[in-house]
């Protein structure tokens, strides 16, 4: 899905998003090193399990900072070369025409300095999914400002289309000291809504434009 992404031209909307680098391992963690380092791929990298299954495990995050230490990671899994961005996320949910954007903490962001001195894999446990609000901390003006709204909604537009979903989320940051260039890093269908504010109201409202989509039709 993300691939969708990839192919987009967003260049008049207000911004510039991407996605991240990523390479797909399916089997045999021996061979990780040297599929990184085939694929140009910058470290550190984010490691996330294929398993789709709702279980601890598949909203489990790694963060490989060394060549050496890949082959501790288990496959199925996708890297993503890793985007300093703030340590906040902005969780993105579409139900149908509408937008809701919720601030997330995240991975912290890695200097420099510490990349040329830490080694090994780190996990962190369901980041994206039990990570606090960060809507109300005090956050730095140019960290916390949310994504343009012309953006976003040309975003939910064209994946709408291309995806042929009307309900999903996207995992989206900023690239840290930019104002304007984003990275989707992760898209979910039909996501789990409970902690999106008045999601009760506003999941009634699409149900209730469907059945009179389909009224309209019937009786036209």
């Amino acid at each position: 899905m993300l691939q969708a992404v990839a192919d987009m031209d967003l260049s008049e909307s207000y911004g510039k998003v991407g996605v991240p680098k990523q390479l797909v391992i399916k089997k045999d963690g021996s061979s990780i090193s040297d599929a990184v380092a085939k694929s140009g791929l910058t470290l550190p990298l984010v490691a996330k399990p294929l398993v789709a299954d709702g279980s601890a495990k598949s909203h489990e995050l790694s963060l490989a900072f060394d060549r050496y230490s890949l082959q501790k990671l288990e496959p199925p899994l996708v890297l993503q070369e890793f985007v300093n961005h703030g340590g906040v996320l902005f969780k993105v949910y579409i139900i149908g025409e509408a937008i809701k954007v919720l601030r997330r903490f995240s991975l912290p962001d890695v200097s420099k300095r510490e990349l040329s001195k830490t080694a090994g894999v780190y996990r962190f446990p369901r980041v994206s999914c039990a990570a606090a609000s960060a809507d109300d901390a005090d956050l730095e003006p140019d960290v916390a400002e949310l994504p343009p709204r012309p953006l976003l909604e040309r975003l939910a537009k064209d994946l709408r289309r291309r995806l042929g979903l009307r309900l999903f989320n996207l995992d989206i940051i900023r690239e840290h000291g930019t104002r304007d260039q984003f990275y989707v890093i992760d898209i979910n269908y039909f996501p789990g809504y409970g902690k999106m504010p008045e999601y009760e109201h506003i999941f009634t409202d699409f149900l209730l434009s469907l059945v009179q989509g389909k009224y309209k039709k019937r009786v036209g």
